[in-house]
Formats: structure tokens, sequence, C-alpha cells
């Protein structure tokens, strides 16, 4: 005859069952409304971009194990830390053209194969024994960013290649797990024009994150490619254990002068100063033949862009963190070296005082157009000691 007590194993196992995955979950919700870490916060104080390693490869060679290697190396690590920097943020392409494997994998993106994520392994390994942070931010290019704003497909597949990405960083014993020290920030420069779609999005990116990695940070950002405007207008997503970002280039005019992507007229534009002035913008005008890239120019210099400019922007940012009790980093900030030198210098560090001591920074980049550093061809490097005084650091 059937007796109650042969239910005893079944419920008994039923209680385990339940009991582990309340467990689980209640770690994760705990994990999710505990505030960021102020030990964690001390290693964003003071980083700086390692451009094209991961993403936007300018290598010659391309996507090769030696590119990955020795674009940035243990000697370079080493710089970095005895110059100040606590921390690095590095982009990762997850579907770069050209790649014949790819980290992303369509329609089965949590399955990142193992030889591209060994070298991230490597690199993050070899960061984190130089005592510095690492941020790792997703940077595809606008095509992969332009399908998640057109097809929830797309942002299904970007979650499970989060959840796959930040599962492999759960770990123990081993030096790329050390959630003290390795932060996942989910898009780099989204271009999401709908902010509120972009608000959606994240929002399932960061729960795939927090499902696979309960203990580690995330690093968030505001639509409209990180600006100051995609971030004001972001209400906190529901985890605590999260940093908001933003980027600072204001004025684009100035600070990208001489750059051959993006807007086109910026390639023509010379000499253009900071502190802004009628005079340069005028002379800088000359160059460029387009009637409205005239006036964008001509209008720069009446703008009054200077210290207390800079410092009133930065302070919307201050304020929008204070009221809603929440960390924020700027993970981008720099000037491409078309500009002059004390120009440029001038600017960054004006960016600099008006983000400390609230507001932790990672200025672009490290040895690119915007960088400080510039290599010979046997390696040697060379400083811009102006720019490093510019970020309160010295040689």
């Amino acid at each position: 005859m059937f007796s109650i007590k042969d239910l005893r194993p079944a419920f008994c196992s039923l209680l385990l069952f339940n009991f582990g995955w309340a467990a689980q979950l209640a770690a994760q919700t705990n994990s999710a409304l505990a505030a960021v870490p102020e030990s964690r916060l001390a290693h964003l104080r003071h980083g700086v971009n390692l451009s094209g390693w991961f993403a936007q490869v300018s290598d010659p060679k391309g996507l090769t194990d030696d590119h990955f290697k020795s674009w940035v190396t243990d000697d370079d690590l080493a710089l970095i830390r005895k110059l100040g920097f606590d921390h690095v943020r590095v982009g990762v392409d997850p579907k770069p053209s050209g790649d014949p494997k790819p980290m992303f994998v369509p329609k089965q993106a949590e399955q990142i194969p193992p030889e591209r994520l060994k070298l991230l392994d490597q690199a993050v390994e070899r960061i984190v024994k130089h005592d510095l942070a690492v941020i790792i931010t997703l940077q595809p290019d606008d095509d992969f960013k332009d399908h998640l704003t057109k097809d929830p497909d797309s942002v299904e597949q970007f979650a499970d290649f989060w959840r796959g990405l930040a599962g492999h960083y759960v770990c123990r014993a081993e030096a790329r797990c050390n959630h003290e020290l390795v932060f996942f920030e989910v898009l780099n420069e989204p271009n999401v024009s709908d902010l509120y779609r972009w608000s959606g999005i994240q929002a399932k990116l960061v729960a795939a994150i927090r499902e696979s990695a309960p203990q580690h940070t995330i690093v968030v950002t505001g639509a409209q490619r990180s600006n100051i405007d995609g971030l004001l207008f972001l209400e906190p997503v529901f985890d605590r254990n999260v940093i908001y970002s933003f980027h600072y280039y204001e004025p684009f005019v100035f600070t990208h002068q001489g750059a051959n992507w993006s807007t086109n007229y910026w390639h023509r534009v010379k000499q253009l100063s900071y502190p802004s002035s009628e005079q340069s913008a005028n002379a800088a005008a000359g160059n460029v033949p387009d009637a409205l890239n005239k006036f964008y120019l001509v209008r720069y210099g009446l703008e009054n862009w200077n210290e207390p400019r800079i410092t009133a922007d930065i302070a919307q940012v201050k304020k929008w963190a204070k009221d809603r009790d929440v960390k924020v980093i700027c993970d981008e900030f720099g000037v491409h070296k078309t500009a002059a030198s004390e120009d440029r210098r001038l600017w960054i560090e004006h960016v600099r005082r008006a983000l400390e001591p609230e507001i932790g920074w990672t200025v672009w980049d490290y040895d690119g157009n915007f960088g400080f550093v510039k290599k010979d061809e046997r390696g040697k490097v060379q400083t811009d000691d102006g720019v490093l005084k510019a970020l309160g650091l010295q040689r």
C-alpha cells in the first residue's frame, strides 16, 4: 500500500532543489542590490584606453596571434602602472570584419571559440599581474550595433554572447577571474537614436551578465554614443553593482580636428585653438569649402569654450549621479594629435580637473592618434610628459 512515508525522499529532494535555486537567486539578487564596493572604485581613478588591440585593429599584420601578443607588451603595462595609472580599458570586437574565427558565432553566440578566449585571457592575466584593473568593453563595428536597433533577435543573441563571456570569467584561482579587478562594460558607444529602446536593450544585457556573473561590477552607458545627453536621459537599471559611464570630447570640432573618419570636414581643420577664439576659428574656416561647415567653425569661435564651460557640462553629470545615488566614470576623453600641443594639453587638464575628485577617468588613448606615447620601429617608447602633467601624473 502507498504510504506518505514513500513521499519523504522526493519531498526532501524537492525542498533541497528549491532551497538551492532560491539560494542562488538570493545571491544574485543580493549582489545586484549591493552598491559598488569602494575597493573597486579605488581601482578606477586614473586609466588609459588600449586601442587597436582587440578592436579597430590597424596593425598591417591583422588579427594574428603575434598582433595580440605584441601590440601591448609587458613593458607597456609596466610603464602604464609606473606612470600612476590604476586601470586600462580594452575594447573587444566580437565579430570583426574579415576574421575567419570571430568570437561571436550567430545562433550559438554563447559558444565562444576557445582560441579567441585564450588570447583575451592571456591579455587580462597580463594586465592583472601588473596590478592593473581592466574594463572589458564590447566594441563592435557600426553594422553590428545597427542590428541591435532594429532586430530583437540580434539583441537576444548579444545577450547570449554576454552570458557566455561573463560566465567564462567566473572561476577560481585564476588571475582573469578576479572580480575585484575585472569589470564588464555592456557596449562601447551605442548608436541607438531611440533613447527608450536603448534603456530596454541595456537592461536585458545587464540581466544576462548578472545571471552568469553574480559578483562582477558592470559598466553601463547612455545612448547616442555615450555622450552626456544620453547619460542624463538614462534612469538607473535594477542593479546597484553598476557604474555609469560617459564619453567627453566636446567640442568635437576642436578635439577631432585632423581626424579622417566620421564627420568628413574634420580632416580639413587645422590650427583651431583652445580656448576658442574668433580669430582662430575664422582662419580654420578658410580651409573648409562647404558653407555649412564654415558656419560650424565660426560658431565655435563665438561659443566661449574654456574651463568654466567644460566644468559646467560635467557638473550636470555630477548632479545626475548624486540625485540617483550612483557612481559614474568618464571612460573616454582626449584630443587628436593634430591640435596644437599646448592647446591639447590645456583641454585635457581642464577636463581632468572638472572630473576629479568625484568621477574617475580613462583617457583615450595610449599610443594611438590621441595618445601620449610614441613608439619607434624598435619599440622604444617616448612619452608626452606635457600630457602626463595635464593628467596629474609624472614620468
